[in-house]
């Protein structure tokens, strides 16, 4: 893997543009920046912190989670709200997000600080609707991380990294959800971490693993196929790019490296190529 940037507390959210580059979160240290096409790195939003999920709105604009879910013009930077805290009870913020292939954004929120000692407390699984209206889907995720749909649409994955496990939900017709089931596991107690994720044209899912230097990937019916190194310990999440979506950006916290800010990026070439994430169409 080739390292690509470095310097940065905890790396979340990646998002390809095929006309721009790949845009990323800084959790920690706050904002979002662009690796342009040129590998120069270019500041988009500034000290917003807790971005744990990004997608393009069709409107020209980044969906961002944390506090709230908002859509942030990347002409002016002017904000609009999509989805508000306080519409969801008990609820402490917002994780990571997808978007399905009719704009629908789908995201995870919190019942509990991550970062503050706070003891864990389920939250849920929610969808913005087209006109702006939200769902609550599911409930039970202890710590919700990365969102992704098989390449026809009929099942959506969800991390939930304190369970230890990827979540699988057949999905109806009308953007909804059915049952959970346990699509994958990535190990036992504390050792099993599932991150940020994203599913490849396939239908594999390659699932960060935030403790343990890897990415893991499952075939379609959740048997396991093979694991990439990464160098740092702390993988957070992954993002099929390039004009052929088979460049792999691996991002990274700084948990177990070797000093507070040595979040990164990696790049490697795969053999299968990824899903393109559609674009948003909520309004708000």
């Amino acid at each position: 893997m080739q390292q690509v940037a470095t310097g940065y507390g905890l790396i979340e959210g990646p998002v390809w543009d095929p006309a721009r580059g790949l845009y990323f979160s800084d959790v920690i240290n706050g904002g979002v920046d662009l690796l342009d096409l040129d590998g120069k790195i270019r500041p988009t939003i500034p000290k917003r912190r807790g971005i744990g999920g990004m997608a393009l709105h069709e409107r020209g604009g980044l969906v961002v989670g944390g506090r709230d879910i908002a859509c942030v013009s990347l002409a002016d930077g002017t904000s609009r709200t999509l989805l508000a805290l306080d519409a969801i009870p008990g609820a402490t913020g917002f994780n990571d997000l997808t978007t399905d292939r009719v704009g629908r954004v789908y995201v995870g929120s919190l019942a509990y600080k991550v970062f503050g000692g706070e003891a864990p407390r389920p939250g849920h699984l929610h969808v913005i609707d087209l006109d702006g209206t939200m769902r609550t889907l599911s409930d039970g995720i202890l710590l919700t991380n990365g969102l992704g749909f098989s390449p026809d649409g009929s099942r959506l994955y969800h991390s939930d990294a304190r369970a230890g496990l990827v979540r699988v939900y057949d999905v109806l017709p009308d953007g909804g959800v059915g049952p959970w089931q346990t699509f994958a596991t990535l190990g036992d107690g504390q050792s099993a971490v599932p991150d940020g994720l994203k599913v490849a044209s396939d239908g594999s899912v390659w699932v960060a693993d935030a403790h343990g230097g890897r990415v893991a990937v499952f075939n379609a019916d959740g048997t396991h196929r093979h694991d990439l190194a990464v160098p740092l310990p702390m993988v957070t999440s992954v993002c099929f790019a390039g004009h052929d979506l088979r460049d792999l950006y691996v991002v990274t916290g700084s948990r177990g490296g070797p000093h507070e800010n040595c979040g990164s990026i990696f790049r490697t070439r795969v053999d299968v190529a990824g899903l393109a994430l559609p674009l948003a169409r909520v309004s708000g």
